[in-house]
């Protein structure tokens, strides 16, 4: 009797997994295929998937349903890592797909694990997507703000002003200085030959000192050049300096 009633109860289990399986095939025709008795591998997806993989997840899911399944929990893998998830959100993901397990032990559950996985995987999407229009909205206020710096300019302080205020009284006189001493390296340049006697009395003696180191004994009749000033020495620097 007892052989009897433990031979109907593995048919129920039997008869049970099979009639899921059915209903799984129907609902993922693309997405499920059986590999042996009670195991089989289902691709599960984010809903936008298909339109956009580089913005979605996909995972391949392998389950094992032991003998007495529901009353026990099927044995479940991640075979693929889904795209766009570390190490942790699998692992989070491996966790949550146990506990729905689980929790719904003496009831058929593949469907309902299947869809939590997809539905975690819609969130984790969704939550790439949140933080990828956050950090794209931080570079672009980061691009604005250099650019608003840019234009701006450095914000003028009273110390800063001051230290500007300082080093461009020093340029300023350090520029003038540099005329004056352009001007009067021009001004000397243009002296006439009166002005260059009287800046520079080495020329009054110039001829007398060649004479004296040539050992002649010279004297100098001053009033020879009482009349200097009535000369145009310039006239004559001129024609002696065109010839």
């Amino acid at each position: 009797m007892r052989l009897g009633q433990v031979s109907m109860m593995d048919l129920n289990y039997a008869e049970e997994q099979a009639n899921e399986l059915e209903v799984l095939q129907s609902m993922y025709p693309d997405e499920l295929e059986v590999v042996g008795p009670g195991q089989f591998q289902i691709t599960v997806k984010s809903q936008d998937y298909d339109l956009a993989p580089e913005n979605g997840c996909r995972c391949l899911l392998a389950i094992s349903c032991p003998e007495r399944y529901p009353d026990e929990v099927p044995q479940l893998e991640i075979l693929e890592e889904p795209e766009n998830c570390t190490p942790l959100e699998v692992e989070q993901l491996m966790e949550m797909m146990q506990a729905e397990a689980e929790a719904n032990v003496g009831m058929v559950m593949i469907f309902t694990i299947v869809s939590a996985a997809g539905e975690w995987l819609n969130c984790h999407c969704d939550e790439l997507q949140r933080r990828k229009e956050e950090e794209a909205e931080r570079i672009k206020r980061e691009v604005e703000e250099a650019e608003r710096k840019r234009f701006e300019g450095t914000r003028v302080t009273v110390e800063s002003f001051l230290v500007w205020k300082e080093n461009f009284e020093r340029e300023i006189n350090a520029l003038r200085a540099e005329k004056a001493r352009q001007l009067e390296a021009a001004r000397r340049s243009k002296l006439s030959g009166r002005e260059l006697f009287q800046k520079d009395n080495t020329l009054d003696n110039s001829d007398i000192k060649f004479l004296e180191d040539a050992g002649e004994d010279v004297k100098v009749d001053e009033s020879l050049f009482q009349d200097l000033d009535d000369l145009d020495l310039d006239d004559e620097l001129a024609e002696l300096s065109d010839s």
